[in-house]
Parts: structure tokens; sequence; C-alpha cells
């Protein structure tokens, strides 16, 4: 659908009011997505979606990928969407056409730009390595100079974008609350399992305290 005439592009059209433009509502979901999409046309006129990584710095969002990748180098100066969505339950409702899914989601629009200096590579890779699992940056080896080299960083400001929630159980046609029939919710949420090292752990090496702390926190 498209935007009406003076009408910004990231404000929603459909169901409005589970719409949220502030930038603490927009931040916290991204915060709790590990992979977004960022949806780009491509040098071809191709439009192109990508997987990856992303992290958030207050009103800043970087992308993380290859310096090999070609996508990667066509979304620095360019206009791209980026979405990321979790799933927290399926609505069963009395009627097909009423069933749904509770969700958080986020749809951003920008120019990112590319990272170029190490240092703000290096903040960006502590940043995406603290949101996967926090403790791990001060833990692991950090990047060489040639493997920063090898990775690249896009840089967007998070200053068009839109936050969409669904929350609640079923909403069905007034004549349906009368049928025998079950309705309601399913919670989902990710968890996370037992810990298996590594093949090639050396001897003696205990799990860190944060795997833990970050499996009570999942569990």
């Amino acid at each position: 659908m498209s935007t009406p005439a003076g009408r910004p592009r990231h404000r929603v059209n459909r169901v409005p009011d589970r719409a949220d433009y502030e930038l603490e509502t927009v931040g916290t979901i991204l915060d709790a997505t590990t992979v977004c999409h960022v949806a780009v046309v491509d040098d071809r006129g191709f439009p192109v979606v990508l997987p990856t990584l992303h992290a958030r710095d207050g009103a800043t969002l970087y992308l993380h990928g290859s310096s090999a990748s070609r996508l990667f180098r066509t979304a620095a100066r360019r206009e791209v969407c980026v979405s990321a969505t979790t799933v927290d339950g399926l609505v069963l409702a009395r009627s097909v056409f009423h069933h749904s899914v509770n969700y958080r989601s986020v749809v951003l629009f920008g120019e990112p730009e590319a990272i170029e200096d190490e240092d703000g590579k290096r903040e960006a890779l502590r940043a995406f390595t603290e949101k996967l699992i926090p403790g791990r940056w001060e833990d692991a080896r950090e990047p060489a100079a040639q493997e920063l080299k090898a990775t690249a960083v896009l840089r967007m400001p998070i200053d068009e974008a839109t936050a969409k929630v669904r929350t609640g159980g079923a909403v069905d046609e007034p004549e349906d609350y009368e049928l025998p029939i079950w309705a309601g919710t399913i919670p989902l949420r990710t968890v996370a399992g037992e810990p298996i090292p590594d093949d090639r752990q050396l001897d003696g090496l205990d799990e860190p305290g944060y795997v833990a702390e970050y499996r009570r926190a999942r569990s």
C-alpha cells in the first residue's frame, strides 16, 4: 500500500492503534531480537532482503556483515528498509479468519553509512558481542586488524522507525462467541538449552558465569 500524500512512510496505515513511534519502544524490540532483515534495491535494480545481526547504541542501529559482501557494500549510502520481529504467541480464535499471532515488530527506514575506522568498528563489534551474551567481550580475544578489515559494519540513525505490537486474546465476531469451539493463546518464547562445550575445548575450563546467567534469564 502506498503512503498517502503528506504522510511519513513509516506511519502505520493498517491497525494504527498498535503502532508506537517512541524510541524507547523501538529500541526495546530491537534489543530483544537477534536477527533483522535489510531490504535494498541492488545495482541491477533487483529488490533483495538480507538477514543479518544488529545491535543498538541509543538512537543508532548497527548492522553486521562481511566486507566482501557486494550487497552490504550496496546498502551503504543507499536507502534501505530494516525490519525485525519476535512472535510471542499463537492466537486461536473461533473462526479461521480471526486467528492471529501476538508479536512485537519494528520497521526502520534510512540511509546507512559504512564505519571505516578501526576504533569505530571495534566499538560496534563490542556492541554486537555484548548483545549476543553480556560479558563475552571481556572474556574473548578481541578482533585483529585483518579481522576488522574483513568485517563490514553499517551505522544508521533510528529516526524514521515504527514499532507495532499485538497482545491479548482472540477477537471474534459477536455471534461466534456462542460457538462450542476452544479459543485461546499459546505463548511462545525462546529458551536457552544446555551449553555444549566445543570439541576442541581445553581441559579444566569451567563454564563462564555469564553463560549460566544468560540461561537463567532464558529458562
